[in-house]
């Protein structure tokens, strides 16, 4: 069983689709036991960082997160889900995320003067293969070619201390970002693989069908 963990922030529903159409089990839930006992465990997200940390606090998830990802199993982070396991963000406000990466999480308006913020649709990821081919036991890039497109929704981006875990880059406005990152046990992205037609399917399947 995947858990996806309930911290009521995201449409739940269109990740655990996404699995049931691949025959991978799976289980939305914020109870501690039942995620801790699952095989590989996903945190989606939408909405803003200050208040999917507060509701991370307040169902007492982020110790049990971060015990998850040192038992070593496979854990994924999508779009905010991906943002919180980082220092910090500065959304509203600096306010501190898990920490779990080290990085912050900034706003594209610095550098984004010609497109339209938020960065909404399909746009390309191009992928390091060197991380893909050293970092990981399960690589969830598996036959994804380099300039595949994508499903993105946000404005903002992660910018990890440790650039040698970014495992794509994607382009917006000449502006070059970090779309995903891949370190041990740990694979993040900020598309939404649930909602990438084939390849994004792909990239789960890679991930989580196997164990």
């Amino acid at each position: 069983m995947i858990a996806i963990i309930d911290y009521q922030m995201s449409n739940l529903f269109s990740v655990k689709n996404a699995l049931e159409y691949l025959g991978i089990d799976s289980e939305i839930t914020s109870d501690v036991t039942r995620i801790m006992a699952a095989k590989g465990a996903i945190l989606p997200g939408v909405g803003a960082f200050a208040e999917a940390m507060k509701h991370l606090k307040t169902l007492d998830l982020i110790q049990p997160i971060k015990d998850f990802i040192n038992s070593g199993k496979p854990f994924m982070g999508i779009c905010l889900g991906f943002h919180l396991l980082f220092t910090e963000s500065e959304e509203f406000g600096v306010t501190r995320g898990m920490d779990i990466l080290q990085g912050k999480v900034e706003s594209f308006s610095k550098h984004v003067k010609s497109k339209k913020i938020p960065h909404i649709g399909w746009n390309r990821i191009l992928t390091n293969n060197d991380v893909l081919k050293e970092d990981s036991f399960i690589n969830p890039l598996k036959d994804i070619n380099s300039d595949e497109y994508m499903y993105f929704v946000h404005s903002f981006y992660v910018d990890p201390d440790n650039k040698d875990i970014i495992a794509t880059e994607t382009e917006y406005d000449s502006f070059t970002f970090c779309s995903s990152v891949l370190k041990g046990n740990v694979f993040a992205s900020q598309f939404h693989p649930e909602k990438s037609g084939t390849s994004g399917l792909k990239i789960l399947k890679n991930y989580f069908l196997s164990l």
